[in-house]
């Protein structure tokens, strides 16, 4: 019987160049979204699944990260003595029953190459990749991934991707799945014909876009030791999964619903949409933000 996934891995060693002079001094995973920095949102998405053991991946000037995920006994302290429970209940991410672990990609060599770091973290059991930088936005933005989790035990999958569906001149930025010309339902698994990443417009394959979340089993690393760099001299992991269909693995593709929408704070046109639709959506301040948006709406 296939172990329950408690393993999840999150990269965050990227440079942020797309966003600088904000990431001049502090990674873009810390960029507040709302009231939270963005990779709260991944990990309160990852504790909500039920992933026990986190491994963060950074890099260098990403101490920050560090420094926000680790427990902090003399501020809930000062915070209980004062009654602020509202405070107390935004830090509650670090009350659970999950570990932290880190480790540093230096300097960075593309994605699929911090993945490939995770693999003694990993130790042979199935695991899950969420990006540090990308959020769900979801009345249970931690569905996609249970449900994620569960199909590729039933299925005995070698790697379940999200997907979401991009406007077709906005393909090149992703990586972009083929499974057929199916009509994928979403929330349901489809066979994935093949993955590339970034093709061109005039050659994509469709406008499945791959959406920062991955269930994988343990043979990812091994085609990872057999991914040559590419653009850049990265290590994309795109190129692996592509290497599991080739060599005839069980790879699915997994289309996120219409009410789980996905955004990143990968440049500041994607920044600034995330920033609005978290503020919008805020239990305490959504409706000043909604009042003030309204009346600036005249002045547009």
């Amino acid at each position: 019987m296939a172990r329950q996934i408690t393993k999840a891995v999150v990269p965050a060693a990227g440079l942020g160049t797309r966003l600088l002079p904000s990431t001049k001094s502090q990674p873009k995973e810390m960029l507040p979204v709302g009231r939270k920095p963005a990779i709260q949102y991944v990990v309160e998405e990852l504790q909500a699944a039920g992933l026990r053991q986190l491994l963060i991946i950074t890099g260098e000037r990403k101490r920050a990260i560090e420094d926000h995920l680790d427990a902090d006994p003399d501020l809930v302290q000062a915070l209980e003595q004062a009654g602020n429970e509202a405070a107390l209940g935004d830090l509650a991410y670090l009350e659970s029953e999950a570990r932290f672990f880190f480790t540093r990609q230096s300097p960075p060599k593309g994605l699929g190459h911090a993945v490939s770091l995770a693999a003694d973290f990993v130790d042979g059991d199935d695991f899950v990749v969420v990006l540090g930088d990308s959020m769900i936005v979801s009345p249970d933005p931690a569905a996609p991934l249970r449900e994620m989790m569960a199909a590729h035990k039933r299925l005995k999958a070698s790697a379940i991707v999200a997907v979401e569906t991009v406007p077709p001149e906005e393909t090149y930025r992703y990586g972009i799945v083929d499974v057929g010309g199916a009509e994928p339902a979403p929330g349901e698994p489809v066979a994935m014909e093949d993955i590339v990443e970034k093709p061109p417009v005039e050659t994509s394959p469709s406008t499945l876009a791959v959406a920062a979340r991955y269930v994988f089993s343990p043979a990812i690393f091994a085609m990872l030791s057999r991914t040559l760099p590419g653009k850049g001299g990265e290590i994309q992991l795109t190129d692996a999964i592509r290497l599991l269909i080739q060599q005839g693995e069980p790879v699915y593709a997994w289309p996120l619903a219409p009410d789980q929408k996905r955004y990143d704070v990968g440049n500041f046109e994607s920044y600034f949409r995330a920033f609005i639709e978290f503020a919008l959506a805020d239990e305490r301040y959504g409706y000043l933000v909604r009042k003030y948006i309204k009346a600036k709406a005249y002045e547009l």
